[in-house]
């Protein structure tokens, strides 16, 4: 996907990968389900400081909030990303429409 931010969106936001997601690529890639151009250890550090996102930290309150959410989603990568949304009062970018059913705010 390609995104083009209007300014305002560019200027009024932070951006984050959680080590989440770096976790859930480097298992898709050594399972051979995800093709990058280099490994992940080099691949997801590169694109974030090209991109200019931040690395937030998986931190115990967030993973303490796992233990409360419902099980709407089966994903465990999904669900710990709501846990840190919630826990930092996050928007979640995902056209995952189960993500939409917990109370944490998602825009696609």
């Amino acid at each position: 996907m390609r995104i083009l931010l209007d300014t305002c969106t560019f200027l009024a936001n932070e951006i984050y990968l959680s080590p989440v997601s770096a976790w859930e690529i480097v298992v898709k890639h050594s399972l051979g389900r995800l093709t990058l151009p280099e490994p992940p250890h080099r691949f997801v550090p590169r694109q974030r400081e090209l991109h200019d996102v931040a690395p937030l930290p998986l931190d115990e309150d967030a993973v303490l909030t796992l233990g409360r959410l419902p099980e709407y989603h089966k994903d465990p990568f999904d669900r710990m990303l709501v846990c840190q949304a919630l826990a930092h009062g996050l928007t979640i970018l995902t056209p995952d429409a189960q993500i939409s059913q917990y109370p944490v705010q998602t825009t696609w």
